[in-house]
């Protein structure tokens, strides 16, 4: 996602992961007629392979020296997912840092503003809610072995106060758990309401659809005016908050353009 934030006569850019593959950025850029050299941060949500993909080309395509990459220290370890069976299948490994020349790395686990104090990367995301139990079949490798990384503690999101609106936040998969989420950026804020949520909710799959109905409700007492779901929060999700959400729901695409202000 490319985030344009506006205060006065300034703007700045942001890009907020860079997807799976070496390409899908760039060429989505160019259909879309943006220059990526506009892009002034890159900050990754968490570090598994389908939100890095990119990263190196996008260094590349936008061509700036120090260009500040948000990251968290977690995510340059391996990862991988264990099968039913204890098997580790081994995902993509980060990029090193010379593969990310003239770019610099910025690892934060605590919440960090960018973009001239109006954005925040949360940081590490506190977990309280108890039916969101995280990727229970996640792994890293610490310590000269893989180990449980449930809760995927690089996870974050990016929070937003829009004058006299309330806040957006943008989730990358929300694998912290897209209430935890929106409740830790309502703590670091200060501001209970919240204006829209954007991106990936993680409610696809067997074990996840039966967090959708809890979800759902604590969505309703957050009463955002706009959900936007999008990645990985699955077709019996979208329809669950489609319909509870008549009025806010909005079904994303890739090439949709939100304007909030």
């Amino acid at each position: 996602m490319l985030i344009r934030i506006f205060a006065g006569q300034k703007c700045c850019s942001i890009l907020f992961d860079t997807g799976a593959s070496s390409s899908g950025v760039i060429v989505n850029a160019k259909r879309m007629g943006i220059d990526l050299s506009e892009v002034s941060y890159v900050v990754l949500s968490h570090g598994h392979y389908d939100h890095f993909g990119g990263l190196q080309a996008i260094v590349k395509a936008v061509n700036k020296i120090d260009l500040p990459i948000i990251t968290h220290e977690d995510m340059f370890k391996r990862r991988g997912t264990a099968s039913l069976k204890g098997d580790i299948r081994e995902y993509p490994i980060f990029p090193s840092l010379e593969q990310l020349i003239p770019a610099k790395i910025v690892n934060t686990k605590k919440p960090f503003l960018i973009a001239n104090n109006l954005v925040c990367v949360t940081g590490e995301i506190p977990r309280k809610v108890t039916f969101e139990k995280g990727l229970t079949q996640n792994k890293i490798y610490n310590d000269s072995s893989w180990q449980p990384d449930p809760f995927v503690l690089d996870d974050r999101a990016l929070v937003v106060n829009i004058k006299n609106k309330g806040l957006v936040i943008v989730s990358g998969c929300a694998h912290a758990g897209i209430i935890n989420t929106i409740r830790y950026a309502q703590q670091i804020t200060g501001n209970a309401k919240v204006y829209a949520i954007l991106g990936g909710f993680h409610l696809a799959g067997k074990e996840f659809e039966k967090r959708i109905d809890p979800t759902v409700e604590n969505l309703k007492e957050i009463n955002p005016e706009f959900i936007v779901p999008s990645h990985c929060t699955g077709w019996r999700a979208l329809i669950s908050i489609a319909r509870a959400f008549p009025n806010n729901f909005v079904f994303n695409s890739v090439g949709n353009i939100y304007q909030f202000k």
